[in-house]
């Protein structure tokens, strides 16, 4: 089993910054792959970006590209996503996952945390 918690949302302006972690514990070994989700309301679940534990493989959605940061320290078992230049559409609720590959496809993941809600205000 693979358990993720995530933490780090909360309320910011326009062109403001957060960094949202995730804490992984159990057996993970057997996914190679982490990634961000995330969830507007009304809308379904996008891929936002994604990171292979054992290499520096990173892949990004295109809206996030150049602001959004994925990263680990596997030290900490922790996975990180440094948002910078926050916009009103970035309003969602953020999940990790873990998975198999390296995409930005829900159906490639099978773990999942509860989520945290990251809210952009113009």
């Amino acid at each position: 089993q693979v358990q993720l918690v995530e933490s780090g949302g909360g309320s910011v302006q326009a062109g403001g910054s957060l960094r949202l972690s995730c804490a992984t514990s159990g057996y993970t070994s057997s996914r190679n792959y982490m990634g961000w989700f995330r969830q507007a309301p009304g809308k379904g679940r996008e891929g936002v970006a994604g990171i292979g534990t054992r290499s520096t493989s990173t892949y990004y959605t295109d809206s996030v590209k150049g602001r959004f940061t994925i990263s680990q320290d596997s030290a900490k078992r922790t996975l990180y996503l440094q948002m910078n230049s926050l916009k009103p559409e970035d309003t969602a609720m953020y999940y990790c996952a873990a998975g198999r590959r390296l995409s930005l496809s829900e159906s490639d993941f099978d773990y999942w945390g509860q989520g945290t809600l990251v809210t952009v205000s113009a």
